[in-house]
């Protein structure tokens, strides 16, 4: 999958979750990610991410961020 297409797909997840407290975004958005996006996507979002992951929301970069941790 391109790297773009998984920005768009992380935003929209990051999006569903921008209402609760940013804490609870992120640790949900990044929850989603873990349980739901197979290894590859994972991966592939991190390399983009370490590229300096344009066009990521900031609740989505953040979420990124914390499957690195």
């Amino acid at each position: 999958m391109s790297g773009s297409r998984l920005v768009v797909m992380a935003n929209q997840i990051a999006s569903f979750f921008a209402s609760y407290p940013e804490d609870s975004a992120i640790a949900s958005t990044a929850d989603h990610l873990k349980k739901y996006w197979d290894p590859v996507m994972r991966r592939q979002i991190r390399a983009h991410l370490a590229e300096g992951g344009d066009g990521l929301s900031p609740i989505a970069r953040k979420a990124v961020e914390a499957l690195a941790a």
